[in-house]
């Protein structure tokens, strides 16, 4: 085979196997050899944030001392998990910076991308951070580029801890950086809202079977315990969009653990105004059941169409039909239709016109704890509910246990 055969088939094994180039960053594991970022480590594993940045083949990583870490009141018991995650997002610069890069800043600093931009959830733009270089101090800074935001909205660079030429550096700092946006300190002492989600939505009217499944599964606790930090965005299907349901999905017949899962799916664990969803920035947004099941995984498309707020989980495409509740932390929006994910529904879009479930239009119809007869997109449940196999499941309000 002569020189020039050799050279195409190198060239085309090359290309046609694209992790010749790059490999998957563990980001952990680069860690690992500095006891002193042990903290800072466990922080991008628990918030799945060294799994989002897995596959980037160029970044830069802020790395913030145990000291530092746990002086900051980022890992005070009252900060929300979304909360610490979004500000550690904040310590992933997406572009791959050396020192001789940093030295050879201009003078008015560079904005560079952090991850938490790519969320959607940073005000405006402010999911940037602004890298300085003073060439007479020998000092690099990095800082948030809102001009009013609170501290601690700066850090130093003060040392390089190692280099992946091309890829990855990791950097450690001085200080905690948090967003434009986040206030941690008020996050400690701020009473919660405090607002009772059910009773919201019961007085929102044509909520009843959202209410009454959120208080059936126990889920809204959990709501209402995130109201603080971050915040919470809820999306509620009307009584009509329960009701809607096509009778192919078996709604009614998932076990009580994926009902909850479905209810989660319905839940942002961020707060947006109705103006910040017609601006969203990244349109793919995780959701409380993405933090139970993992990154990637349990995701709402949210977009603007036709000047609404559209809802698409790959099978199901709901608007926002109205709003229940908006004041700071918590946001709830009445929606056209019950988001059902695909992860539990499969892949295959819900026809919009296939027959429809039965006995939504009343669901409040209870008379008392021994009352079976609120029913929700199907027949009024017995305490046992017969299968076609003819086993029987133990049924309490919306939920049946094997």
């Amino acid at each position: 085979m002569s020189i020039i055969s050799h050279f195409t088939l190198l060239i085309f094994i090359l290309f046609s196997n694209p992790t010749t180039f790059t490999t998957a960053v563990n980001i952990t594991r680069l860690l690992s050899p500095y006891p002193d970022l042990s903290d800072f480590s466990s922080l991008l594993s628990t918030t799945t944030v060294a799994a989002d940045i897995t596959q980037r083949t160029s970044l830069t990583l802020l790395a913030v001392p145990n000291s530092v870490l746990r002086a900051s009141p980022l890992t005070h018991r009252l900060t929300s998990s979304s909360s610490i995650a979004d500000v550690i997002r904040y310590h992933v610069l997406l572009q791959f910076l050396s020192l001789r890069d940093l030295h050879h800043l201009p003078r008015s600093g560079k904005l560079v991308t952090t991850l938490f931009q790519t969320t959607g959830r940073a005000v405006n733009n402010f999911g940037y951070v602004n890298v300085t270089y003073d060439d007479g101090t020998n000092i690099t800074v990095v800082k948030s580029p809102a001009a009013y935001s609170q501290q601690p909205n700066n850090a130093t660079v003060t040392s390089l801890i190692t280099v992946l030429p091309y890829n990855v550096s990791i950097y450690t700092v001085d200080s905690l950086i948090v967003p434009y946006g986040f206030d941690l300190l008020a996050s400690e002492t701020r009473p919660p809202l405090g607002l009772n989600i059910s009773k919201a939505l019961i007085d929102g009217h044509n909520f009843n079977v959202a209410a009454s499944m959120l208080t059936a599964s126990g889920v809204v606790s959990e709501f209402e315990g995130d109201e603080g930090g971050a915040g919470i965005t809820l999306f509620v299907p009307t009584d009509d969009a329960f009701a809607d349901i096509p009778m192919s999905a078996n709604f009614q017949s998932l076990p009580a653990d994926k009902k909850a899962d479905v209810l989660r799916f319905h839940v942002l664990h961020s707060y947006y105004p109705l103006g910040s969803l017609q601006s969203i920035v990244n349109p793919v947004q995780p959701t409380l059941a993405t933090e139970d099941k993992g990154a990637g995984s349990f995701t709402l498309n949210i977009s603007r169409v036709n000047g609404s707020v559209a809802i698409n989980t790959g099978i199901v495409q709901a608007t926002v039909t109205q709003t229940v509740f908006d004041q700071n932390p918590v946001a709830i929006f009445g929606i056209s239709r019950v988001l059902l994910p695909k992860e539990i529904f499969g892949k295959n879009a819900v026809v919009g016109d296939a027959p429809k479930m039965k006995g939504a239009e009343s669901p409040m119809e209870s008379s008392g704890p021994g009352d079976y007869s609120m029913g929700v997109n199907g027949p009024a449940l017995s305490p046992e509910e017969m299968r076609s196999d003819g086993t029987t499941l133990k049924c309490t309000s919306m939920f049946c246990d094997e």
